[in-house]
């Protein structure tokens, strides 16, 4: 796993933000909280996560991203840092499964038939507008295609038999348009686990709302 700070002035608060499959600092590098210091979270071939960067902090506000959600949850539970709030946002603990998750067949459908072509297909899938693929396309990630397979690949060997994560969230955001993780799912998810949830009229991708939870702290 990659730990990126895109914020780091020292301050006491810091957020933790943990992106989703396929994404690196170039989707949220524009996002600058107010009065936090801002790290990223990416590239989930590894859950390997050194808690040691983040001794300095006070409190820690983590927010979480589609299959980020999974990643935070996975290593979260076996740290001891000063977590005040954490936000899911179009993501389960159950990221591939049939009711509470991208269904099986549509997930490991989606590694067999990764390519250039299926890549875009799915970024464009993460909007529902052509405004909105335009915006994503400007801060797109730009990592090479074999390493998105590899990390695709990692996940659903690292989701074998693992246990599911005990780990506290303080609410789930739902898109109502999201196509890439059907919404109903994400509702059995996370009613399953009693967590609170917030329903809104967006795709997977949101910038407005990533703007909502990174500056609402």
């Amino acid at each position: 796993m990659i730990q990126h700070y895109i914020v780091h002035q020292n301050h006491p608060t810091l957020l933790l933000f943990f992106a989703g499959w396929g994404a690196d600092a170039h989707l949220f590098n524009r996002y600058r909280p107010k009065d936090a210091d801002f790290m990223i979270c990416y590239d989930y071939r590894s859950l390997l996560f050194d808690e040691a960067l983040l001794a300095a902090y006070t409190s820690v506000h983590v927010v979480a991203w589609s299959m980020g959600v999974w990643a935070a949850s996975s290593v979260l539970e076996h740290t001891h840092l000063p977590i005040i709030s954490a936000c899911a946002v179009n993501g389960t603990c159950w990221p591939m499964d049939d009711t509470r998750g991208i269904p099986i067949a549509i997930f490991k459908g989606t590694l067999a038939g990764l390519n250039p072509v299926t890549i875009k297909k799915f970024q464009r899938r993460m909007t529902s507008s052509t405004q909105e693929h335009r915006a994503f396309m400007l801060h797109a990630p730009q990592r090479p295609l074999e390493e998105l397979i590899e990390e695709l690949a990692a996940i659903e060997e690292q989701l074998t038999d693992a246990p599911v994560s005990t780990f506290p969230w303080s609410k789930a955001w739902i898109g109502e348009k999201d196509r890439i993780i059907p919404p109903a799912n994400q509702r059995t998810a996370w009613q399953e686990l009693g967590v609170a949830i917030e329903q809104y009229d967006a795709p997977h991708y949101s910038e407005p709302l990533f703007a909502k939870l990174f500056f609402d702290k």
